[in-house]
């Protein structure tokens, strides 16, 4: 396995999801050849209620267009997207051309009316999952603030964190990020949406706690080091392997 880059990013959602797609499709082009993107929850569409169906119909679109982009790359976001007849948040990856993993969103946000229009998923559904080598775990925005959550993904090198954090908690993101890092001793890749209401703080923090923000950078790029994984678990030993 070569050398995989970390990114994270940060743009603004427009009621237009066809723009919104290609700008993520052009950030995803940006970024190097074994790149890890995590982009920002819901980006594509925003929570669109008053256009939920067409929301929903453009989600075919985009898992079409997502899975080409992601030759050679691991691209995670959340879509909205119907299943039975209900409606879920699926966090997404994609890789070579593939969704090689996706659940609903266990831990609906209730103040911003998300179980009005959506269905919660499993908790049991929350693990982690290995992609080229790497033990990747996804916590959608809310999801954050569980730390039971955080106790299923132990192990994990890299915790993606698809948000749309409000900015009047923007210190609880930053926080809690930067925590998660810490007690699971791995690589926290938070993307946060940049429009007026969220908090703009996407970045990558370490395994040691370092926490690299995107500030105005559309997408921030960080090597991938699995040494720094393992010297912070070897030096700071709570008996995660």
């Amino acid at each position: 396995m070569g050398e995989y880059t970390l990114c994270s990013l940060l743009f603004r959602t427009t009621p237009k999801y066809g723009a919104n797609l290609q700008t993520l499709l052009n950030l995803v082009e940006q970024t190097p050849a074994k790149s890890l993107i995590v982009a920002p929850e819901v980006c594509l569409s925003g929570y669109d209620y008053d256009n939920l169906e067409a929301v929903l119909e453009f989600a075919e679109v985009a898992n079409k267009a997502l899975k080409k982009a992601s030759q050679e790359k691991i691209i995670i976001l959340t879509m909205l997207e119907r299943r039975d007849g209900e409606v879920f948040n699926f966090a997404k990856i994609f890789h070579n051309g593939a969704i090689v993993y996706e659940r609903p969103k266990s831990r609906l946000f209730r103040f911003g009316d998300e179980h009005k229009y959506m269905s919660e998923g499993d908790d049991k559904e929350v693990r982690i999952v290995e992609v080229e080598g790497i033990k990747i775990g996804v916590l959608i925005c809310f999801e954050l603030r569980f730390k039971d959550l955080w106790q299923k993904l132990e192990g994990a090198d890299v915790i993606a964190a698809p948000s749309y954090w409000g900015v009047l908690r923007t210190e609880h993101f930053k926080v809690i990020t930067q925590a998660l890092a810490i007690i699971n001793e791995c690589y926290v890749v938070a993307s946060d949406s940049e429009d007026d209401e969220c908090t703009k703080m996407s970045g990558i923090i370490r395994p040691h706690g370092e926490v690299l923000h995107n500030g105005n950078k559309p997408c921030l790029e960080l090597p991938y080091n699995t040494k720094e994984i393992k010297t912070m678990r070897r030096y700071m030993d709570t008996g995660i392997k």
